[in-house]
């Protein structure tokens, strides 16, 4: 990798989404920035929407990000749940694209695998490990972790792409 590559990593959730912007320059994986993007219970659906991708708009602006990697929904409780959370991938999509950001999936336990090194890992252990990897002070919170994972998914998968000149899959 000649130059750093800079990754917009996203937990895409309706109330608490996660996000990380992590950098790589093939060696060694550095943390820009994280946290979660919080909504109140009493926030309508669009209301939740709009913040979303006005806080991860304002994110890539202050932190530059060049991609984003974006946890995908496999598994859902209920058709409900699947509807919310395409509409929150939706927001997170439109944040990207206003930005010109190639867009990443990574399935849940791709991300497991590749922050802990088993896809049925745990919160707190994958909370556990990127505190390790990316050797921060503190533990960050789950949903911030989740991202940073998504990050550490990506970034790996990069790298492996790029000693195989091989090209990564997009959304």
């Amino acid at each position: 990798m000649s130059e750093p590559l800079r990754v917009l990593a996203v937990d895409p959730a309706l109330r608490n989404t996660g996000w990380a912007v992590l950098q790589s320059d093939g060696k060694s994986i550095v943390s820009a920035g994280y946290g979660v993007i919080i909504n109140s219970a009493k926030l309508l659906h669009s209301g939740c929407l709009l913040a979303i991708r006005e806080q991860l708009a304002d994110v890539i602006k202050r932190l530059q990000p060049v991609e984003c990697a974006i946890e995908s929904t496999i598994y859902v409780q209920s058709f409900k749940t699947a509807i919310t959370l395409g509409s929150v991938r939706g927001a997170v999509l439109i944040a990207a694209a206003e930005h010109g950001l190639p867009v990443y999936d990574y399935a849940p336990r791709e991300v497991k695998q590749a922050a802990v090194g088993r896809g049925a890992a745990g919160k707190d252990q994958v909370a556990f490990m990127v505190r390790s990897m990316l050797r921060l002070r503190e533990t960050p919170p789950p949903d911030a972790a989740d991202a940073i994972a998504v990050g550490i998914a990506h970034l790996q998968a990069s790298m492996g792409a790029f000693a195989t000149k091989r090209e990564r899959k997009r959304s």
